[in-house]
């Protein structure tokens, strides 16, 4: 069966959320329809393939006018906005799991270089990003970033935990805490121990690290679901902004399936 790229339960969530358009200073060509471009614009996300090869006749608009409508939308913030929207979305049906979360990340080669880039020590020292992600208990991303390939992980712990989305339970009230986070030894630093434990998730000592793999694995999958994206296994943009865009884009997508398994 062949998904469609923006069915009506995805439009009907993205649509509130975009920015009004800027007026023209001069007449010309009518906006590309909306709907449109984001269909382009998953379409890239899906298949990979570079801007200029998007087939103009299928979406009606080039590859550059769906470039300049996703640097629009991610500097507009809308990415993050249909994120927090659908994680609330959720929570109120009760299948957001704060009880627990994890995280970690996966390195991706850097073609084009740009901010946000380093020597990868997984990949012979070439240019490279790693995108850094947090799940609760059940895989869904609560909260993701970019950094340089050489940036070590325990950098992006606080951060993290403290970016948590307040989301919405089935009592109504929100929660924008896990109990627990469970990481790999890249995280067990003293001074990350004991930053959570001021911030009341963990204590050392709560769970054996021979248990840990029971816990963990639902991070490893959601990267490998990011992975089925074929533009987020390379970073193919200079821009790092539009470059997490698609990051962002890719974990609503995600939780998107969550809702309909054989969406998007």
């Amino acid at each position: 069966m062949v998904r469609e790229l923006v069915p009506d339960a995805f439009w009907q969530r993205v649509a509130p959320l975009l920015p009004a358009p800027r007026p023209k200073k001069k007449l010309g060509r009518p906006r590309a329809d909306d709907r449109a471009a984001l269909e382009a614009i998953v379409f890239v996300l899906r298949s990979g393939i570079p801007w200029e090869m998007l087939p103009r006749k299928q979406f009606g608009l080039s590859g550059m006018t769906a470039w300049r409508r996703l640097e629009e939308w991610t500097r507009a913030g809308l990415w993050g906005q249909l994120q927090a929207r659908l994680l609330d979305e959720l929570g109120l049906r009760g299948k957001v799991d704060l009880s627990r979360a994890s995280i970690d990340s996966s390195s991706v080669r850097a073609s084009k270089r740009g901010p946000f880039t380093g020597p990868s020590p997984t990949d012979r020292a070439k240019a490279g990003s790693k995108h850094h992600l947090l799940v609760e208990a059940h895989g869904l991303p609560l909260t993701e970033s970019v950094t340089a390939a050489n940036v070590h992980d325990t950098h992006e712990l606080f951060p993290f935990v403290d970016s948590v989305p307040a989301v919405r339970m089935p009592s109504g009230q929100r929660r924008f805490r896990p109990a627990k986070v469970h990481g790999d030894k890249a995280y067990a630093s003293r001074k990350n121990r004991l930053g959570l434990r001021l911030r009341g998730i963990a204590r050392p000592g709560v769970e054996s690290k021979e248990r840990l793999g029971r816990y963990r694995w639902v991070v490893e999958r959601t990267l490998a679901w990011k992975n089925q994206l074929r533009r987020l296994r390379v970073r193919d943009e200079r821009r790092d902004d539009v470059h997490f865009g698609f990051l962002v884009l890719g974990c609503c997508v995600m939780l998107l399936r969550r809702f309909y398994p054989d969406i998007c």
